[in-house]
């Protein structure tokens, strides 16, 4: 009888393994599962920042050309305004020795009268 009974308890703790076992397993195929698509998860938002970093650097690269285009162009205009300035200082100038030998002739001319 105590070997029957010990026969019995002993097959009543393999099932009682068993199904633990097999919980177990279910829950690692449940926690795999959940890691693989944490993963995938990450993966996916790596790459939607990855591509919105390239995005702004794209659109970062483009406003500096920009910038950099504006900032010749304003260079340039500059150097044209200081070649004006310098035409418009010697014609002020000469319209100056002008006006000087003019008002020269002018007074010779009061003083022949």
């Amino acid at each position: 009888i105590q070997l029957h009974l010990t026969t019995l308890e002993k097959n009543e703790l393999a099932r009682s393994l068993e199904m633990v076992q097999n919980q177990l397993q279910e829950k690692e195929s449940e926690m795999k599962r959940e890691i693989s698509e944490y993963k995938d998860r990450l993966l996916q938002a790596e790459r939607e920042h990855q591509d919105a970093l390239t995005e702004a650097n794209r659109k970062n690269e483009v406003e500096i050309e920009a910038c950099h285009e504006k900032i010749s162009s304003l260079e340039h205009f500059i150097s044209s305004q200081k070649l004006e300035i310098e035409h418009l200082k010697s014609n002020k100038e000469q319209l100056n020795n002008s006006l000087k030998e003019a008002n020269q002739a002018l007074g010779e001319l009061i003083k022949t009268k």
